[in-house]
């Protein structure tokens, strides 16, 4: 495997995922949930993606915001963030 291939595959951080559009391909929902790319189509086929899961023709999309509930992932700011917010203004 080659250092981009394993860069391309590696797990999602808190980050990224907050970082995501308001939709991804199942490729990168399967790849935030641990599971496999095969096992996240087959699943989103047969109706039981853990996440909702959007059908346009062909395609699979997956509701992010889902996915970050799913995943327990919130956009809320940190305390300290939001502290230092308040005493700013």
């Amino acid at each position: 495997m080659t250092q981009e291939s394993a860069l391309a595959v590696r797990a999602l951080t808190v980050r990224d995922l907050l970082e995501l559009p308001p939709v991804v391909d199942v490729e990168t929902a399967s790849r935030a949930l641990g599971i496999s790319r095969s096992h996240g189509y087959n699943l989103a086929r047969s109706g039981t993606f853990p996440c909702t899961v959007l059908r346009a023709g062909r395609s699979f999309r997956v509701v992010t915001a889902d996915l970050r509930r799913v995943l327990g992932v919130s956009h809320r700011a940190p305390a300290a963030e939001s502290t230092a917010a308040t005493v700013a203004a």
